[in-house]
């Protein structure tokens, strides 16, 4: 027989496309032609494919070869199907037989000796494949695992050319020597090269270390970042270097609760895309954190690229925490791209190759000085700067992002009592990561009917009609409103962060004194003082 088909899939952002390899052998002069859209890697898997099938010591059919990805009006990236490619070859050319691989579904790239090489998207590529129906799937080794996160579908791990021969043809795989050298998930994107991931990366065990008690004074900021964590607000603060904005961010993932099963198999779909997945371990449990520097380009942050785009800093951070340390060093029209995401928890990328919508819900933490050098203040003294340059520094945060952040703090320097003072320690991250799960299971419960889980992602009309608070309650917030202080959004990002508050306090509904807390934090003259709340 000289036709014989497989299955592939091609990955647009952070879905998978399940794509029918078909491979055609015909009388005429030897000529290797990859039909059905694909890019320059995918075409350089001829001569891929070609020596990996002859290293392996099979021959090569010297007639006229097509090989088709149907449908040809998807585009295809990447070297992962190479696998896929030469297995259709080998079947069409008789040395498979063609039921054996027409049920399969394969991903992987070939190295030139025939290795199989691990790629980019093993888990999407799996769920889409369990999504079409296959029953196996056929993986590089060094990503079995990974692809086992999806139930009901076998995996069938190789580490060469030869062991898939071997494994179709029921006969004893052959042993192949272990390649050190090879990364676990598949090379990284060059374009998310330069960000900071500590929270999931090799530095993600230090980062999960990093206790709150050690943060001296910023009693206000702490009450927060609490706040942050048990709602899925988004936080700003503001302050000169050194008094711990930093130090409190990289806290953060640590009070965050553990990921659920869907949210960590979106987590690890994402950062599978990526290449990022820290070696053993398949599946991120954890909250990410995410700390891109403040020169990192727009298509790293939004997402984009070359081609079709991919995801970048919002979805890395998807479920977790994106710290945007010395916001307004960012490029403006950065900063305002972000305003999409906090809205509606996804990102739409459109480019000429296609557009896609890709997942970016993350709680977002701002740092900023008051000025350029850091020394400003109200009173004066030290600052060199003049008033433009600190309004025009200032101004590059715009009004609509800030109109997006629920709670926002005005740190103060650390004292010298507070930083060597010994005596009542500040609360650990356990302590307060307690009270944050005990938070979140209050409103989980109230929301237990809906689409939502957290404060921070209830529709502002969801709560003013659904769940409504005392008469009372909203007397301030009323006033803030008619004197132009507050606006139509900012009133609902209020009433989220009291029902936050609520939930911390164990309270059944936001009274005043929670409304008038979430406005101290929504007026940005939150201090490191005590803040107008008898109840939390």
């Amino acid at each position: 027989m000289a036709f014989a088909r497989t299955g592939a899939v091609a990955l647009l952002g952070v879905d998978g496309v399940v794509v029918e390899v078909q491979a055609d052998l015909e009388r005429g002069v030897s000529a290797f032609t990859i039909v059905g859209l694909p890019d320059k890697a995918l075409s350089e898997a001829r001569d891929r494919v070609r020596a990996a099938v002859v290293n392996s010591g099979e021959e090569w059919p010297q007639k006229k070869l097509t090989v088709g990805l149907s449908p040809a009006s998807v585009p295809k990236s990447g070297s992962g199907f190479d696998l896929a490619i030469a297995a259709a070859v080998l079947a069409s050319a008789e040395r498979l037989h063609p039921s054996s691989v027409a049920g399969l579904l394969m991903v992987g790239e070939l190295g030139l000796d025939g290795r199989v090489r691990p790629v980019r998207g093993i888990l999407p590529a799996v769920l889409a494949a369990a999504e079409a129906g296959y029953e196996a799937v056929v993986v590089p080794a060094s990503e079995q695992a990974e692809a086992e996160l999806v139930p009901g579908i076998k995996v069938l791990g190789v580490s060469s050319l030869r062991q898939l021969i071997a494994l179709l043809c029921d006969e004893p795989p052959p042993e192949e020597p272990e390649n050190p050298a090879e990364l676990y998930g598949g090379n990284p994107d060059p374009a998310l090269a330069g960000l900071a991931l500590p929270g999931i990366g090799v530095g993600g065990a230090d980062l999960m270390r990093r206790d709150l008690a050690d943060v001296a004074g910023q009693s206000a900021a702490r009450k927060a970042l609490e706040i942050a964590a048990a709602g899925g607000h988004h936080l700003y603060l503001k302050g000169p270097p050194g008094a711990g904005k930093t130090m409190l961010a990289e806290r953060l993932p640590g009070v965050l609760p553990p990921l659920t099963q869907k949210e960590a198999l979106e987590v690890t779909a994402i950062h599978s895309v990526a290449g990022l997945l820290p070696p053993g371990r398949p599946l991120l449990q954890r909250a990410p954190y995410c700390a891109p520097h403040h020169s990192t380009t727009m298509p790293a942050i939004v997402g984009g690229g070359s081609g079709l785009p991919r995801p970048g800093a919002v979805s890395l951070a998807h479920r977790g925490v994106l710290f945007l340390d010395e916001a307004p060093e960012f490029p403006i029209r950065v900063l305002d791209a972000l305003r999409q995401p906090l809205e509606s928890g996804e990102v739409v990328v459109a480019r000429s190759a296609g557009s896609l919508r890709l997942p970016a819900r993350f709680t977002l933490m701002l740092a900023a000085n008051p000025c350029p050098c850091g020394r400003w203040s109200q009173a004066g003294g030290g600052c060199e700067c003049t008033p433009t340059m600190v309004s025009r520094y200032q101004s590059r945060l715009s009004g609509p992002l800030l109109d997006r952040v629920d709670l926002r703090v005005e740190v103060e320097a650390v004292s010298r009592v507070e930083l060597l003072s010994h005596a009542g320690a500040s609360e650990s991250t356990a302590v307060v990561a307690a009270r944050v799960a005990e938070a979140r299971e209050r409103a989980a419960a109230r929301y237990a009917d809906t689409p939502w889980r957290l404060n921070g992602e209830v529709p502002g009309h969801e709560l003013r009609t659904r769940w409504r608070v005392a008469p009372d309650a909203l007397k301030d917030a009323e006033r803030e409103m008619e004197r132009g202080f507050l606006t139509a959004r900012g009133l609902d990002r209020v009433l989220r962060v009291a029902w936050t508050t609520a939930d911390l306090a164990g309270a059944d509904a936001p009274t005043r004194a929670h409304v008038r807390t979430a406005l101290g934090f929504r007026s940005a003259h939150a201090r490191s003082g005590p803040m107008p709340d008898p109840e939390y």
